[in-house]
């Protein structure tokens, strides 16, 4: 997995924090516990930004609910 796999992330977030409310999950939090998931991975010419964050949470609510 890596920062364009949204759905994907979105999913392993739910499953890891099946506790948390992804609206209250400011964007560095949010970083760190995609950064955490076991199954990510950075790729090189796919930073991480805030329109990506955004879809992650957008996903993980999706998810959610």
């Amino acid at each position: 997995m890596h920062w364009l796999d949204v759905t994907a992330i979105a999913e392993a977030l739910l499953d890891a924090h099946p506790d948390f409310d992804p609206t209250q999950v400011s964007f560095p939090t949010l970083k760190s516990l995609v950064l955490a998931l076991p199954a990510f991975a950075e790729q090189p010419g796919h930073p991480c930004n805030e329109r990506i964050l955004e879809a992650i949470q957008e996903a993980w609510i999706d998810e959610r609910d």
